[in-house]
């Protein structure tokens, strides 16, 4: 670990690990997966809108966090359908996404949700750190 001087704050190398996105909004999505591996040490960072991807990517490898960007968390804060759902998951509030990642992913996955955005990177610092390389 290294002290950015910009910053004072300890750079972790977190490129040993992976983060799947579930958000609803697709440029918004396009850009965290750009903007976001940078302020949290570098993992692999994949974004997805859809369930259907969304599912085939829990089920295709094992991820070290998965988070529910602000905007799927402000729809289930207000009751609405998360978009992007599929003919297994419509109408799902978060704690039915949250069993299913369990389930394909085990019990030690770490789940990060935030409606804020400004929240966003220590709350997946956070969850990074209790990840095993």
């Amino acid at each position: 670990m290294k002290k950015s001087k910009e910053e004072n704050t300890i750079l972790v190398d977190n490129s040993n690990k992976s983060i799947l996105v579930r958000g609803c909004d697709p440029a918004m999505a396009l850009q965290g997966a750009k903007m976001l591996p940078p302020l949290v040490g570098n993992p692999t960072c994949v974004g997805t809108t859809s369930d259907t991807d969304f599912i085939e990517k829990l089920k295709s490898q094992k991820w070290s966090v998965v988070f529910f960007a602000p905007g799927a968390c402000r729809f289930n804060a207000a009751q609405l359908p998360i978009p992007g759902s599929n003919s297994q998951t419509e109408g799902w509030p978060l704690v039915q996404y949250r069993t299913l990642v369990r389930e394909l992913q085990g019990e030690g996955i770490q789940i990060v949700e935030t409606q804020l955005e400004s929240e966003t990177v220590e709350l997946i610092k956070n969850a990074l750190a209790k990840v095993s390389a």
